[in-house]
């Protein structure tokens, strides 16, 4: 809070010099009044001093009251302007029914990924982030957009099999994330590919030739192959055969080579606390740089001192008239 005018706060020195000045005399002000009858206050009779007492200070604070709203106090509401061009971030997700597979226990590991992926969203405010999914297709979930709550609600939906459509489609979920930010008019754009398999379906089967078109439109992809290396349990939902095992599948050189083409950078997620490492890592390397910019906006207060000073001095006029009725 500050105040807009703070030179009337300095009438406070008179009203204090005032009030010591009203104090320092109130005896002799009392006993020399020259009443029409035999009546003199007594100096030890309360009502006296509650009738001298209370108005006195309804019309100290009144002035208070009025003083501060002279100086007229303000709130400071302060405000960081966003840039104006953030980056550009898809997050492309693997929802093959492999991403049940129970090597990052206790989580399965999409919602291990989902996590990650949320806390990644949670630290980028000023960017656009959209999600693509694919099994055998790449479908956009999420485009482009700055309301992070409405997209992790949707990075909340996702589930194994979501696609409806066997297999791992790496190639089509590049070219479908590229096709979407090209259009963008962010400076800086980038996929984050997440995957646990390799690349067997889809129209594009060679991954790298979707890879050399995003790096034609200036798109840097980060890949990231989550499993654990050997086999791993998937539960089956039958209670006689709970579990069933995969062998590792990710093929790590060609998510090396997606990378390496567009300027960008293979990692490999083992457990939760690497896919977390991972995408502080990605988040670090791939910071907005702006200034931030400051607008102050100032609310007023005044009317909160004015509206209890006038409802006061309405109470100090009524009661004067009849409570504390004074007789010539």
């Amino acid at each position: 809070m500050q105040f807009k005018n703070p030179l009337f706060l300095l009438f406070f020195i008179p009203l204090v010099l005032a009030i010591l000045l009203v104090m320092s005399n109130r005896e002799k002000r009392i006993f020399n009044l020259k009443f029409p009858f035999t009546f003199i206050p007594s100096k030890t009779s309360a009502k006296a001093r509650f009738f001298e007492i209370v108005p006195f200070y309804i019309r100290v604070i009144i002035a208070s009251l009025l003083i501060l709203a002279l100086a007229r106090p303000q709130k400071i509401l302060r405000e960081t302007i966003p840039p104006t061009e953030g980056i550009d971030i898809m997050l492309l997700m693997d929802t093959s029914t492999s991403m049940l597979a129970l090597d990052f226990e206790p989580k399965n590991r999409l919602d291990a990924a989902k996590e990650a992926a949320a806390e990644f969203v949670s630290k980028r405010p000023y960017d656009r982030i959209g999600i693509t999914v694919f099994g055998g297709i790449a479908v956009i979930s999420c485009p482009l957009t700055l309301d992070k709550e409405t997209l992790l609600e949707y990075l909340s939906y996702l589930y194994p099999g979501m696609t409806m459509s066997e297999g791992t489609a790496i190639g089509d979920a590049i070219a479908t994330a590229v096709n979407h930010l090209k259009e963008g008019k962010a400076k800086s754009k980038i996929i984050i590919l997440l995957t646990d398999g390799r690349s067997n379906a889809g129209i594009i089967g060679d991954p790298a030739a979707a890879a050399k078109i995003a790096k034609e439109f200036g798109i840097k992809i980060y890949t990231i192959g989550e499993a654990k290396k050997g086999r791993a349990k998937v539960p089956t939902g039958d209670p006689f055969n709970p579990y069933v095992y995969i062998e590792d599948d990710l093929n790590e050189p060609a998510l090396m080579e997606i990378a390496k083409i567009t300027g960008g950078k293979y990692y490999r997620a083992t457990n939760i606390l690497e896919l977390q490492e991972i995408y502080k890592e990605i988040d670090s390397l791939e910071k907005t740089k702006f200034d931030q910019i400051k607008r102050a906006e100032y609310s007023d207060l005044y009317e909160y001192l004015l509206i209890p000073a006038f409802l006061l001095l309405a109470i100090l006029i009524i009661i004067e008239k009849s409570i504390f009725l004074t007789v010539p």
